[in-house]
């Protein structure tokens, strides 16, 4: 007689994704920038925070300096950023994301995760419920969205990348692992470029490589993490989608091709960290009282220093002040760096104590 109990339902998750929002709310804003280049951001001592997809084909990128940017496409047009109506545009989304189902995790202002295994509509038919939730954001908002349909958020997120701009992809539990299986682990999420690198000199390029190991040699490689790659290389994601999940920390981190030294340098690429967590932190609305600096040297010491106010951080020009004070505490840098990240915690938000929280920390 066997007493196991029967493994859990297959969900029906699907991963939204709007397409270069912040730029393409500009150029539905401002007529005279559709068509051409466009970066959300700086110009001057700045980074680019969203380009439209005509500058894309120039090889410009988020969080990228804008002289870099302006570089690759000297007709690059620079916008400011306007978090207020990329903000009303995300609540007009999520209101249409509510008709379907609760079971919401947005991600940022322009995406989220959705369980619709049980949607309100009853119709049963994610795929279905995908095409319907992009057909009702371009006609009440004039903006296109890529959608993943999948039986767990893992394959959901991939699938939404899959056939961007303005595309549906869906991978069913029969196609998941050879999806995986192609796909090189660069782009699996959880699966940093330190992480992808590490992999590469192991020999695992692909899914299928990743695949081909065995869990104890995972572990041993990679510690608690070998059994979350075990799993993605066959199609295998357990994590919910949880609505309204809190941050408890919102940070960046960046590692350097050559490591540096010279204190400029280093300023130089706190402001471009600091420009990335602060457009997390707009995009949440959220406040924070304590900074924390982190760094990696060349024989690859780490070392934290932290700060914390007596009220909230005022904006993005005290967030970078702090951190090169906090910075200047460790210098000189004789022995060079290799890795800079700043960190924003002690977060409230409206001013509300948050419980069970959880850290959002990227890699540039």
């Amino acid at each position: 007689m066997n007493d196991a109990p029967p493994p859990p339902p297959l969900r029906k998750i699907i991963h939204v994704d709007m397409d270069a929002f912040y730029a393409s709310v500009e150029q539905r804003d401002d007529p005279s920038l559709r068509g051409k280049p466009v970066a959300v951001g700086g110009q001057v001592r700045g980074v680019v925070a969203a380009a439209s997809y005509e500058a894309r084909k120039y090889g410009v990128r988020s969080a990228m300096p804008s002289v870099t940017a302006k570089r690759r496409c000297p007709e690059l047009i620079f916008v400011k950023p306007r978090f207020d109506a990329y903000r009303a545009v995300s609540q007009q989304i999520r209101a249409i994301f509510a008709d379907y189902t609760p079971l919401v995790e947005p991600l940022s202002l322009d995406e989220a995760y959705l369980d619709v295994t049980e949607d309100l509509k009853g119709i049963g038919i994610a795929t279905r419920i995908a095409e319907e939730i992009r057909a009702r954001i371009r006609a009440e908002t004039g903006l296109t969205a890529s959608a993943g349909v999948s039986y767990n958020k893992f394959l959901a997120k991939l699938a939404s990348d899959q056939n961007k701009p303005d595309g549906l992809c869906v991978i069913t539990p029969a196609k998941g692992e050879a999806f995986v299986a192609a796909l090189p682990v660069k782009r699996f999420h959880g699966i940093g470029p330190k992480t992808a690198e590490k992999m590469a000199g192991m020999g695992i390029h692909s899914g299928a490589d990743l695949r081909a190991q065995s869990l104890a040699f995972l572990a041993h490689n990679f510690g608690s993490a070998g059994q979350y790659y075990y799993n993605l290389a066959r199609g295998i994601c357990h994590r919910q989608v949880r609505p309204d999940r809190p941050y408890k920390s919102i940070g960046a981190e960046d590692t350097f091709v050559a490591d540096l030294i010279e204190e400029a340098d280093l300023v130089g690429e706190l402001e471009r960290i600091s420009h990335t967590v602060w457009r997390r932190v707009a995009e949440k609305e959220l406040s924070g009282r304590t900074v924390t600096l982190k760094v990696k040297y060349r024989d690859f010491q780490i070392l934290t220093r932290a700060r914390s106010l007596d009220r909230f951080i005022s904006g993005r020009e005290e967030f970078l002040e702090i951190g090169c004070a906090l910075l200047r505490t460790l210098m000189p840098a004789a022995k060079g760096i290799r890795l800079l990240g700043l960190t924003l915690s002690n977060l409230s938000e409206g001013g509300d104590e948050q419980a069970e929280p959880c850290e959002l920390e990227l890699p540039l």
